[in-house]
């Protein structure tokens, strides 16, 4: 499962989920770029992952920064073989246990301009230096509750579901291209940031949630992202596939 020779860019991926995604890209042969708004933890990111990983500032909410980062990432690299849209709003129980009446206009925007907007101004700038080279593959780092629904953290699934609907717009439109688009719809993961949101009572709610009566591990996630990446799915594309340990099966 060979990425030998491509050039792969990680948003949100100095820790977590994206840092671990980013490594695993790496193990795999690829030159792995992550992106943070915070310049201090491009370097300790780039420390774990180790060669031919590359921190670089990018704020998604940002047309400015977005357009440095490309232009970056167009002279010093060329092209753009993966993108994975994994930046996210930080999550914030007292949204997420909010009933929809009570969501203000502002948090939903908050989420929406990170999780969705952001992934879509990055993602249409990368399409671009795709189509030239005729070639691509974007990932959206989506969930569950964008398919299921939820009771609650409403905010967060709208985002997510616009994700997985961008996932088959880019699909449908640029096939022609040989660029292909997925959304990975995520259960619950065993990160740092998810043992620090939830209680001891709720993270054992949560492992007892699906079939498999356990946390998704990170390493779990990031494998599945390589074989998207790869050509293991070189038929497949605008697909969203469920990786939740049997939550939710369709």
């Amino acid at each position: 499962m060979s990425l030998d020779g491509k050039i792969g860019i990680v948003t949100g991926g100095t820790g977590g989920l994206g840092l671990e995604i980013a490594r695993e890209l790496a193990r795999n042969g690829a030159t792995v770029i992550i992106t943070s708004r915070k310049k201090s933890k491009l370097q300790k990111a780039c420390n774990i992952i180790g060669k031919n990983s590359y921190g670089i500032e990018l704020d998604v909410i940002r047309t400015k920064s977005i357009v440095q980062f490309i232009n970056r990432i167009s002279k010093d690299f060329n092209t753009v073989d993966v993108l994975v849209n994994n930046a996210g709003f930080p999550f914030e129980r007292k949204i997420w246990f909010k009933k929809v009446h009570d969501v203000t206009d502002t948090e939903l925007l908050n989420i929406l301009q990170v999780d969705l907007f952001g992934s879509f101004r990055v993602s249409k700038e990368v399409l671009k230096i795709m189509m030239e080279k005729r070639k691509g593959v974007i990932i959206n780092i989506a969930s569950t509750p964008a398919i299921s629904g939820h009771s609650c953290g409403s905010p967060y699934s709208i985002a997510k579901a616009g994700l997985i609907s961008m996932a088959k717009h880019i699909a449908l439109e640029y096939g022609q291209y040989n660029i292909r688009s997925y959304s990975v719809a995520l259960g619950d993961i065993d990160t740092q940031a998810m043992r620090k949101s939830l209680s001891k009572s709720e993270l054992r709610k949560a492992k007892n949630e699906n079939t498999l009566k356990r946390l998704g591990r990170p390493e779990e996630i990031a494998k599945s992202i390589v074989s998207i990446a790869s050509e293991n799915f070189s038929f497949s594309t605008g697909n969203t596939l469920i990786i939740d340990g049997g939550k939710v099966i369709i």
